[in-house]
């Protein structure tokens, strides 16, 4: 099998990083417990456990194994395809329990252990599997039909964007407005220190956007990927069909949070007037730069991001969106908040890394 470019190694290392949060959070308390932490490879198994914790432990591995065993075989390695993918689960497995060992409120398992190395195996043998069948072949040809020759960064950067929407945000469609939090962290920070006193001290607070600037900030939020996508797309015919994708991806998963966050009977409450409008907007302006050239898509992909960003961090969190964040943070999404929120938050930047890193580089190759 030849050489690809491959968005599954990218993926694969987020991912490890979802399951590094998983596994030590909430970060606290951590001492040692008088027990080694390679202690549990010897304890007896457990008497209690459930179908649920076997589900999670085994569901939870397998889209890493996948991940690894996928990025092997497009990069033409298949012979270290399954066993790679499942050395690299089970030591990854291997740290996060023994670390688990220093944290009260987590308990280290063999059987954990072995069902995440289990997990990993499965989804290694799926991505060869498909490889087998030709699926990843087919996959490679449409990518090469479709995305000019760099455009892994980008293919991430939209693949992760609908669950950067699932965190609920102040704005429809408004990600990476972190100046408020970042700006409380700091002064807790620096609290009791002489540095506190340099932090600037605003003399306006911040105010809400009005329906004009929220309108804005709605088409932008939806213009944003879908310029990221011309940036590496090759025809205007996929173009358009890319536009509906991220059109319907955007408005699905916007519903979805609002659904989670509010309640079903309350999942369009935020299709007022405003988003309404900025849903328009962003529509007519995505139809009409079909035709604009890679390099000016990649100039108003960060103009975009430039104008978004500013808009979106000059307002605050409202008291009854704040209520909302706790209830994620401290309630029942407490297993998914941490990827959803962290998405949230630092897609634009990364965004607006990626597309200057493109835009610094070669003209893509067609």
């Amino acid at each position: 099998m030849s050489v690809h470019k491959t968005s599954a190694w990218p993926f694969a290392l987020i991912y490890m990083g979802l399951v590094v949060y998983a596994s030590l959070y909430p970060f606290l308390g951590w001492r040692f417990q008088g027990i080694f932490p390679w202690a549990y490879l010897a304890s007896p198994l457990p008497r209690y456990w459930s179908g649920f914790d076997v589900a999670i432990n085994v569901l939870g591995y397998i889209p890493l194994g996948f991940l690894l065993a996928l990025s092997a075989l497009r990069r033409g390695q298949s012979h270290l395809a399954v066993v790679g993918a499942v050395l690299v689960t089970g030591v990854l497995s291997l740290t996060m329990e023994s670390l688990q060992s220093y944290l009260p409120v987590r308990v280290a398992s063999n059987v954990d252990l072995f069902l995440n190395v289990l997990g990993g195996w499965l989804g290694a043998l799926v991505a060869w599997g498909l490889e087998r069948l030709g699926v990843v072949g087919r996959w490679s040809r449409f990518r090469a039909h479709w995305f000019v020759a760099d455009a892994r960064g980008i293919l991430v950067l939209l693949a992760l964007w609908p669950l950067a929407l699932l965190f609920p945000a102040s704005v429809p469609f408004g990600l990476g407005q972190v100046m408020e939090r970042l700006e409380a962290a700091v002064s807790e920070a620096l609290e009791d220190t002489p540095f506190l006193d340099w932090l600037p001290v605003r003399e306006i607070e911040l105010q809400p956007l009005g329906p004009a600037l929220e309108l804005l900030c709605v088409g932008l939020g939806l213009l944003i990927p879908c310029l990221l996508g011309y940036c590496i797309i090759r025809t205007v015919r996929q173009r358009a069909l890319f536009f509906v994708v991220v059109l319907g991806a955007g408005l699905g998963a916007t519903w979805l949070s609002a659904a989670m966050s509010y309640g079903p009977q309350h999942a369009w409450a935020w299709f007022g007037v405003p988003a309404q409008m900025g849903v328009l907007v962003a529509s007519v302006l995505m139809l009409a730069l079909l035709w604009v050239p890679r390099r000016a898509a990649t100039a108003l992909v960060l103009l975009a991001l430039g104008v978004y960003l500013s808009l979106l961090n000059q307002a605050p969190d409202s008291p009854y969106f704040a209520q909302t964040l706790s209830a994620w943070e401290q309630g029942r999404f407490i297993r998914f908040h941490g990827l959803a929120q962290w998405l949230g938050w630092f897609w634009p930047y990364v965004a607006v890394v990626t597309v200057l890193i493109q835009a610094w580089g070669p003209e893509p190759k067609n």
